[in-house]
């Protein structure tokens, strides 16, 4: 037998309090005056024994009330044999810290009662165990700790973003158990147990030489109202002016007695707020407006009146106002209307036309259009190389002729791309890529029955691996339409056909605007952020070179850090995972560079509450290295379904009411009328 609070037996010194008192009884005397005739009429029948017998069991019963109750603060248990047979074997201890532990049963989090029962694993330990702590954010020590450290380390996890499956946590245990060569590791794993992070059977799990416990620690269902996305309508946010954002909120379980409200706030000042109401789906999708008078950065949050789970309910959106995105349009015989409608309808870009052959600086421009060109001279091929080495975006839209030798002679100097030929039939676009930087982020959904461009002829495209190809709309053939090639720090978007009416109809289609913007976004660098927590998702600055002496850092609230970084066309990639992971508004700069604000948001992974059936999940998971812990208990740590799973604390508080009403019964009849002799 073992106890989870030992130092309460130190309590059961009170045990001298009734022997004592017993004792100091036995010695005292008291003097009674009575008459002889009272002596003869009224002789108890009570003798000496009888009296000695009646204290000695009333000192039985005293000294058993304290000794129960003391053992019942100090909590006793049976160690089984199964966790008592550690050896060398590594004790991990593992809480899962991610955000659905945020939820409260009672008055306290289902964070705080994991740590409570993982509390009670450690101190009921056998003397010189030593255990590793890990969490999903991090791993507390990768060297086994004494308890002492282990309680100390337990103390200071909080709940974190990051969220690790039961695999990757197995894998990582293999991993200590071969550094510290160890003949295998018990595993306690303090969880809720969500679908999406634990595997329904426990096959490639990692189990091999490891003991599994589980400890589920859960509370009662309960529904949740969030905000699954938001997104604004315009690829920029203007100034003075009216701007939309389009946000979905969903609701899990039950819906709230009063409808929830959506509120809108740009820094931190209130600007417009509407009730939420869903439909048969349980989705909302709701457009609030709003107006920002000053240029620069805006954060935008976005809340929602949720009391039962707090952690989705806020999205946050970083966007910057009055940016200025120019594109320049270098027309060889007629302006193009499509072009021209689809930049002039925005007031967020500026749009410059001239002739092909007009002088023109290209440095001020995010992106340039060569449009209807036949021919491409070596010197405009050079300047285009220029300006795709400076990190700008320039797209190609050829006009159609049956010498294309005028157009590879340019080509020659940007990169290695040719056309070989002229493709007289009528196609339609078979095929998309979606992962392409320019589809990418840029539609929410792209509806199934959205009709893909045709056109009546195209330039059949080849290039090498140095051009380093992207087809983004290709032919049932093979043959790319729209393609981007990346050969230096900007890109270069070459069209295969047209850009006119009379070439096909993509200059009309559900594209054609989308892309154009995508375009220039690119290379101007994104003036919208919405970064998921704890995703490899990279932040793109354009235009940006960092060396070790002009790195970018990540500002926050009492943090200053230097995140994983990269080269990339035009820019630099920054990746705050794993560096940032709590929700908030950051600052990336550079020493004496421009500064961009990000919104970093919580992951809705955990958001549906997807729990698996604890009934369903000891059926699939069960064997002789896998056993199931009951955390309802003060202790958690009895298998369930055995014997001596009824807390022996309770055992020991009902013997002390049993020992408690026995002596009250006694005291009790010692007030009855004695029996007196007759006369």
């Amino acid at each position: 037998m073992s106890f989870l609070y030992p130092l309460f037996l130190l309590a059961g010194l009170s045990i001298a309090i009734p022997v004592f008192i017993h004792l100091f009884n036995l010695r005292r005397y008291k003097t009674v005056l009575f008459p002889n005739t009272r002596f003869l009429k009224n002789i108890q029948l009570h003798s000496r024994k009888q009296s000695q017998l009646r204290y000695k069991l009333l000192l039985t019963l005293r000294i058993l009330f304290l000794v129960c109750l003391v053992l019942a603060f100090a909590q006793p248990f049976f160690r089984d044999r199964q966790q008592e047979d550690t050896g060398n074997r590594l004790q991990v201890v593992y809480i899962d810290n991610s955000s659905s532990l945020s939820v409260k049963k009672g008055a306290r989090t289902l964070l705080d009662r994991s740590k409570e029962t993982a509390r009670a694993r450690i101190r009921q330990a056998a003397p010189g165990t030593r255990f590793i702590l890990l969490t999903n954010d991090r791993p507390v020590s990768y060297q086994p700790m004494e308890p002492e450290k282990a309680l100390a380390a337990l103390n200071n996890v909080e709940i974190s973003a990051a969220t690790k499956s039961a695999p990757q946590i197995m894998s990582l245990v293999q991993g200590l158990v071969q550094s510290e060569a160890a003949p295998g590791a018990d595993v306690y794993f303090y969880s809720d147990f969500q679908r999406n992070s634990f595997p329904a059977q426990p096959q490639g799990a990692g189990l091999d030489g490891i003991r599994f416990f589980g400890v589920p620690v859960r509370t009662d269902a309960v529904s949740n109202v969030y905000i699954d996305t938001a997104f604004l309508t315009t690829p920029v946010l203007q100034s003075g002016q009216s701007n939309r954002v389009v946000v979905r909120s969903r609701l899990v379980g039950r819906e709230p007695a009063e409808a929830p409200v959506l509120q809108l706030s740009v820094n931190g000042q209130v600007k417009s707020a509407a009730g939420i109401s869903f439909d048969e789906k349980n989705l909302s999708t709701d457009t609030l407006s709003f107006q920002v008078n000053n240029a620069g950065w805006q954060r935008i949050m976005l809340t929602v009146n949720d009391a039962a789970v707090r952690f989705d309910d806020t999205f946050r959106i970083t966007a910057r106002s009055s940016a200025s995105l120019a594109v320049l349009v270098l027309n060889q015989g007629a302006p193009n209307p499509y072009i021209q409608a689809a930049f002039r309808s925005y007031n967020g870009f500026r749009l410059d036309q001239k002739d092909l052959g007009a002088p023109a600086d290209w440095k001020q421009y995010n992106l340039v259009v060569l449009n209807g060109i036949t021919q491409m001279s070596q010197s405009l091929g050079k300047q285009v190389s220029a300006a795709l080495q400076s990190g700008q975006s320039v797209a190609i839209f050829p006009g159609r002729t049956s010498d294309v030798t005028g157009l590879n002679e340019g080509l020659r100097q940007i990169a290695d791309v040719r056309i070989t030929g002229v493709d007289t039939a009528t196609q339609t676009v078979s095929s998309l890529q979606a992962g392409s930087e320019l589809v990418r982020d840029l539609f929410e959904r792209i509806p199934e029955n959205v009709q893909l461009p045709t056109t009546r002829w195209h330039y059949v495209i080849e290039a090498g691996l140095a051009a380093n190809q992207q087809a983004i709309f290709s032919f049932r053939n093979g043959d790319p339409f729209l393609v981007q090639y990346t050969p230096s720090r900007g890109r270069l978007y070459l069209l295969s056909s047209g850009a006119d009416i009379q070439s096909g109809n993509f200059s009309g289609s559900y594209f054609f605007v989308p892309f154009l913007y995508q375009m220039t976004a690119q290379a101007h660098g994104s003036d919208v952020f919405a970064i998921t927590a704890g995703r490899q998702q990279p932040v793109f600055l354009s235009g940006r070179e960092a060396d070790e002496k002009n790195m970018v850092h990540v500002y926050g609230e009492n943090l200053d850090l230097i995140p994983s970084q990269r080269p990339a066309a035009g820019g630099l990639e920054v990746f705050l995972a794993p560096a940032v992971q709590v929700p908030g508004f950051y600052s990336l700069a550079a020493p004496g560079g421009d500064t961009t604000v990000i919104a970093l948001n919580q992951d809705r992974v955990e958001s549906e509450l997807g729990l698996w059936d604890l009934g369903e999940l000891r059926n699939n998971w069960k064997g002789d290295a896998i056993t199931w812990l009951d955390a309802a208990s003060s202790t958690g740590l009895n298998p369930e379904g055995r014997a001596g799973a009824f807390p022996l604390w309770k055992v020991c508080v009902i013997l002390a009411l049993i020992m408690l009403a026995a002596e009250t019964l006694m005291l009790a009849g010692s007030f009855r009328k004695p029996t007196v002799a007759p006369r």
